[in-house]
């Protein structure tokens, strides 16, 4: 899975809007916005510690 969709992804597997998504990890909408767009590339150690951070505070609703 790319990028792109794994933000989107974890974003709604957390049941958060864009906005919610940015104002919890405290990440400009822009780029949260550009990530999901493909537009710009997170590094993936981002990724996994926002994984990390979802699982450990119980915030997904969905396993993966």
């Amino acid at each position: 899975m790319d990028t792109a969709n794994k933000i989107k992804k974890l974003r709604t597997d957390m049941g958060m809007s864009r906005i919610e998504f940015c104002d919890y990890y405290n990440i400009p909408y822009r780029t949260v916005t550009d990530w999901e767009a493909g537009k710009r590339k997170m590094p993936e150690y981002v990724f996994e510690l926002m994984e990390y951070k979802a699982d450990v505070e119980q915030l997904k609703t969905v396993n993966t």
